[in-house]
């Protein structure tokens, strides 16, 4: 039997219980959590508010709360063991291109269509690109999404995308071929504007591509030069990265 601690934080296990009821019961309005968490619907608001701006919920045309992207990311092979031993074995690798670059280092995964960022080293210079821990974007668009997307086969990568138009298709075939031919990708204002990144797949002793790491700056600062700059450096993380995974079982 759990005992409530004794100096218990409502508001915080407000949020955890509401986290429990959006994956119970999957549909939510501003009026179930009030009822439910007896608390006002001011307050149930703002809570639902900050589920969306963190991606574990979403708000449809009827102003119902679903379960957010963050649910649907949860990785299915790796258990949080792994993850926590992958985040510790790149972590110095990630301060090291950080100091080199100049630039926010991130360690990125796949799950289905989607990148979610696990880890984020920021950059120390003034205007620079902030911790993206949590974030989740389309795979698509991002640069450590594109360059695990280069490394599935052929088949793999369709079932993820069975309703693209046939343009559509041809051209994340072509961009996906530049990626692999060039070993890095770039993400230039697809997902944020003002922001760009470079990204490159972090592989097992396998082969296997099992995550990846990017460097994100802003587009000011993201010119042909230092994209060269951002690609010795990144594979010389690269290789780094990949001593330090050898034999980790993810």
């Amino acid at each position: 039997m759990k005992n409530k601690p004794a100096y218990a934080l409502g508001s915080v296990d407000n949020v955890l219980l509401l986290l429990h009821m959006l994956r119970d019961q999957g549909r939510l309005k501003v009026s179930d959590v009030a009822r439910e968490l007896g608390i006002a619907r001011s307050t149930a608001h703002r809570l639902l508010a900050m589920l969306v701006y963190r991606d574990f919920a979403v708000q449809d045309e009827h102003h119902t709360y679903l379960p957010g992207p963050f649910f649907a990311s949860m990785p299915a092979g790796a258990g949080g063991s792994a993850l926590r031993e992958l985040r510790a074995r790149i972590r110095p690798v990630m301060e090291a291109l950080c100091a080199r670059a100049g630039e926010t280092v991130n360690l990125v995964i796949r799950v289905g269509t989607e990148v979610r960022f696990v880890d984020s080293v920021e950059s120390s210079q003034v205007l620079h690109v902030g911790d993206r821990r949590g974030t989740i974007l389309p795979a698509r668009l991002a640069s450590g999404g594109k360059v695990l997307l280069a490394a599935l086969p052929s088949h793999q990568l369709w079932e993820l995308y069975p309703d693209l138009t046939a343009p559509e298709r041809a051209a994340l075939a072509r961009e996906l071929d530049e990626v692999r031919a060039r070993g890095y990708a770039l993400n230039i204002e697809g997902t944020e504007r003002g922001v760009s990144a470079i990204g490159a797949a972090l592989r097992d002793d396998r082969g296997t591509a099992v995550a990846a790491l990017s460097i994100s700056a802003p587009s000011a600062r993201f010119g042909p030069d230092r994209v060269a700059s951002f690609a010795r450096e990144l594979r010389l993380a690269i290789a780094e990265g990949e001593q330090a995974l050898a034999s980790l079982d993810l």
